[in-house]
């Protein structure tokens, strides 16, 4: 919660061919962009419908029909690869432009400068987003920098840099619009730092109680969060009330039920799809190995994590 303007404000500004490589906080760009409720569960359970087969983290989504790179949690190795997708833009002069998102914690690595210093100095179509919540997990900004925030760096390496509160959608979404018609009209990479606050835990394994004030969380939680910000625009002109979000929050809910139980029912991948992609064809040594995994799960089978998984699933899913 807290950084939904980020990604919906973003996401409205952009052009569908335009190239996303994201971090790890994105999901809302890849839904704006048409990726269905199935496609995100199928990925989270690692099913044979998905489009990673549980090859992947749950949160690695991917699409190439939407023009959004897979997703890797190392921390800011996307945004050199970025600017190298943005030169290849340029030399196309195909009117498009790439779209590199990460937290400020990713502005504490070498790839970061060194894609803000190849994106300069090649003077490619790149929007550089950074969604600057204060924590790098754990680590607050003022152990991470001295200076201020993550915009000045785009000036230090000669780029345009745009600051804005990442708790309004229409200010994010008008930041994005101007950095998108530069990008493209211009080939010049712009740095968007986004101010957001970030109102629960990096993730469930996360306690951030441990590291700063849950009260503080609350408050900000309750007066500037982006959604309930934009429900009373639409509320005080006429196109929102309760009675609609009531509605809208049952189906939404019912949609999601219905989808997973279906993804429920759906068979895993085999477990050979590991050996699947790597090599054009699969290798001889490869092929060696498959037999040797094969062999060892016929010979182990009740006793295998596969049939032990199964049961489980088994008794958690009930008989239709």
């Amino acid at each position: 919660r807290g950084e939904e303007a980020t990604q919906i404000g973003s996401a409205a500004a952009l052009d569908s061919g335009d190239l996303v490589y994201a971090q790890y906080r994105e999901a809302g760009i890849l839904l704006y962009r048409g990726y269905k409720l199935h496609q995100f569960i199928d990925q989270c359970m690692g099913n044979a419908r998905g489009s990673c087969k549980g090859i992947q983290m749950p949160i690695h989504y991917g699409s190439k029909d939407l023009n959004y790179v897979t997703i890797s949690s190392t921390v800011a190795t996307q945004m050199p690869q970025a600017v190298g997708s943005a030169y290849a833009y340029k030399r196309a002069a195909n009117e498009k432009c790439v779209v590199c998102y990460f937290g400020d914690g990713a502005t504490s690595e070498g790839d970061a400068h060194a894609a803000f210093n190849f994106a300069a100095t090649l003077e490619v179509p790149i929007i550089f987003i950074c969604r600057n919540n204060g924590y790098a997990i754990s680590t607050p900004s003022k152990d991470q920098y001295h200076s201020d925030g993550i915009a000045s760096r785009g000036t230090g390496y000669g780029m345009m840099a745009i600051r804005v509160d990442g708790h309004d959608l229409f200010a994010v979404y008008n930041a994005n619009k101007a950095a998108r018609q530069m990008a493209v009209n211009e080939n010049k990479p712009i740095l968007i730092e986004v101010m957001v606050d970030r109102f629960g835990p990096h993730s469930t394994s996360d306690d951030s109680s441990a590291y700063r004030s849950e009260e503080k969380m609350r408050h900000h939680a309750k007066t500037i969060d982006p959604i309930e910000r934009v429900r009373r625009y639409m509320d005080v002109r006429g196109c929102w009330n309760n009675e609609k979000e009531k509605t809208w929050r049952k189906e939404a809910t019912d949609m999601v039920l219905k989808e997973l139980e279906q993804c429920e029912h759906i068979k895993r991948a085999s477990i050979t799809i590991m050996f699947d992609n790597v090599f054009e064809k699969v290798e001889p040594h490869l092929q060696k190995q498959m037999h040797e995994l094969m062999q060892h799960v016929q010979q182990n089978h009740e006793a295998s994590f596969l049939t032990l998984l199964s049961k489980y699933e088994q008794s958690c899913v009930p008989d239709k």
